[in-house]
């Protein structure tokens, strides 16, 4: 089965501006991927060809096998704009049937029953959009974007306008999508909630893909903190492997050993050293 996302060799040219620079990245079936990078870096144009509404320069981007911008392709996605606005005086039942018509849906009231359930607006089908509060909004967004079950989900910056508890609802609901074998591209500047959701990371810094991998992978060690009766020392050069043998020495020197504690890069460190100190 393809990737429900592949981008080969993509670059995009504005006139002088170079956009994007020769990306190569994939989203596979199932797997939640942050997309991550300052301002102008080039990740709003990545989205926007993998929708079609702009044509790369050069390379590349198919979604679940079929070009970008075809029909086939915008029937496999669903894209939830950071900005997005829907009627003050739509019911949700009623923005999802609009989106219904336009993604050419015929699954009728089942499915909307379904979306609305699976993000958590069961009890507010006939609630109009300018009553609902900013993260039911959100999860209505992100119910019209399923709509159709598409095998692909862009979605950008979701949580970021949400509080704590928002953001948890939507990250639970990114889960579920998982689970239910949707990819999941996230356009995000909220790399604690990256960390806490995707399986993968890529990091985009002037047009071009400066690091991906599991943010497991990508964050490094930097030394074990053992807190002994002598007082606490880190041993910088260590890492989770030396752990098991340090205790051991110290302990047979005599020391008591209260606590032991590997310390590693945190992805906000692995951020700002590939982009190289950027803004967003």
């Amino acid at each position: 089965m393809p990737p429900a996302l592949a981008a080969h060799g993509l670059e995009k040219r504005f006139r002088a501006t170079t956009a994007l620079a020769g990306v190569d990245l994939s989203v596979e079936e199932g797997q939640l991927v942050g997309l991550l990078g300052p301002n102008g870096a080039g990740k709003s144009t990545l989205v926007k060809i993998a929708c079609g509404l702009v044509r790369p320069t050069s390379g590349r981007a198919e979604i679940c096998g079929h070009p970008a911008g075809s029909r086939a392709a915008s029937e496999s996605l669903g894209y939830l704009a950071e900005l997005f606005r829907f009627p003050g005086w739509a019911r949700a039942d009623e923005v999802l049937e609009l989106h219904q018509r336009l993604a050419g849906s015929d699954a009728g009231a089942a499915e909307r029953s379904e979306l609305l359930d699976l993000v958590g607006l069961a009890d507010a089908r006939d609630r109009r959009v300018e009553a609902m509060s900013k993260g039911m909004q959100q999860r209505l967004g992100i119910a019209q974007a399923l709509v159709g079950d598409p095998r692909l989900l862009l979605l950008d910056e979701p949580t970021s306008a949400l509080d704590p508890v928002g953001r948890r609802t939507v990250r639970e609901l990114l889960e579920e999508l998982r689970r239910r074998g949707v990819a999941v591209l996230l356009n995000s500047h909220l790399l604690s909630e990256v960390e806490l959701v995707c399986d993968r990371v890529a990091i985009i810094a002037a047009g071009r893909l400066v690091a991906e991998g599991r943010p497991a992978d990508l964050v490094r060690a930097r030394g074990v903190e053992v807190e002994t009766d002598a007082g606490t020392r880190v041993i910088a050069e260590a890492g989770r492997e030396d752990a098991p043998r340090i205790t051991a020495e110290l302990v047979a020197a005599g020391e008591r050993v209260y606590g032991v504690r590997v310390l590693s890069s945190t992805l906000e460190d692995v951020y700002l050293e590939a982009v190289g100190g950027e803004t967003s």
